[in-house]
């Protein structure tokens, strides 16, 4: 059989897709983070913005969207939802009225202690080593990194 058919014939194949593999992971992982989450009282897409406000204590709407890889049109109803659980506040810069910072609340902070375990109950549920674990990270950033990259070369051509 010609070379060139053979690799049409499987190109298409669901298991040969690296776009439906991440995907389809990334769905079964965000399951595996759903009773942890839970208990915290907040969804997946929550919990990250919480990630980046307890890295950062304070940031603007469009520095949680860079982040997060979220447009604002995601982000604003996700941020009401947080505020209106006690999680986080919104306030118009008094630099500049254009930019809303967002900032975690008492509870939004005391919320960090109860979430510090789930990292390492998703580690163990995967059942990696901590160096796969580490070594499978390092490869998905670099991977973003890379689309990320190429998304912004095809944005500018």
């Amino acid at each position: 059989m010609d070379n060139n058919k053979h690799n049409e014939g499987t190109a298409l194949k669901l298991d040969n897709q690296l776009c439906f593999a991440i995907y389809a992971c990334s769905r079964e992982i965000t399951k595996l983070y759903q009773p942890y989450l839970e208990k915290l009282g907040v969804t997946y897409s929550q919990y990250l913005v919480l990630i980046v406000l307890w890295e950062r204590e304070e940031c603007t709407v469009k520095e949680l969207g860079e982040a997060l890889y979220l447009d604002s049109g995601t982000l604003t109803p996700l941020l009401k939802r947080l505020q209106n659980a006690g999680l986080i506040d919104r306030k118009r810069s008094t630099q500049d009225e254009r930019k809303v910072l967002i900032s975690l609340t008492p509870e939004g902070s005391a919320l960090r202690e109860k979430a510090q375990s789930v990292p390492g109950c998703i580690q163990e549920k995967t059942s990696m080593t901590h160096d796969q674990f580490g070594s499978l990270l390092f490869q998905f950033n670099d991977l973003l990194d890379r689309v990320h990259e190429a998304n912004v070369q095809v944005e500018k051509s």
